[in-house]
Order: C-alpha cells, then structure tokens, then sequence
C-alpha cells in the first residue's frame, strides 16, 4: 500500500477495513489512487435484491472526513419507488 502524503486517518481506516472486512461488502484501493476504492457489496439475503453482486467506485475527497466520500454506483440498480416516479417527471 502506497502511503505518499495520504493522512494517517485514511492509512489507518483502509488498513482496517482489509483486515476486518464487513460482511458482504468488499473494498479495495487503488494501487494508482489510495483515495479511490473498488467496492463489491453482495445483495442482502431475503431481500429482492438477493444473489445480486452490485459493483461501486468511492472516492475520499482532499477534504476527507470533513467532508463525505463520494460513491457511485458502476451496476444499474433499480428502486420500485424510482420506477413508479417516472411516470410523474
């Protein structure tokens, strides 16, 4: 891991989330980027959403914490309540 000039905070944060992983939720940095993470969360079990493998980018901005992460999801994901609003825009 790369630490050139990233905060003590970030290096201690990303070496625990390696060591101690949430269940379900992959995180990796970027050998180029430290602040940038490829992100894998498997869908919950009994939810519609089971079996589904949802792949995401999170970014730390220079800010970072006063300032959130940004994250975009990179696999389409629908929401029943998003989908019955379109027939309104």
């Amino acid at each position: 891991m790369a630490n050139s000039n990233l905060p003590r905070r970030i290096i201690k944060e990303t070496q625990r989330l390696l060591s101690e992983p949430a269940p379900g939720i992959s995180a990796s940095p970027s050998e180029e980027n430290m602040r940038y993470f490829n992100v894998m969360i498997l869908g919950p079990s009994q939810s519609p959403y089971e079996g589904g493998v949802f792949k995401l980018e999170l970014f730390l901005p220079e800010e970072y914490p006063m300032a959130p992460p940004k994250v975009r999801f990179l696999t389409k994901i629908y929401h029943p309540i998003l989908i019955s609003l379109e027939g309104y825009a």
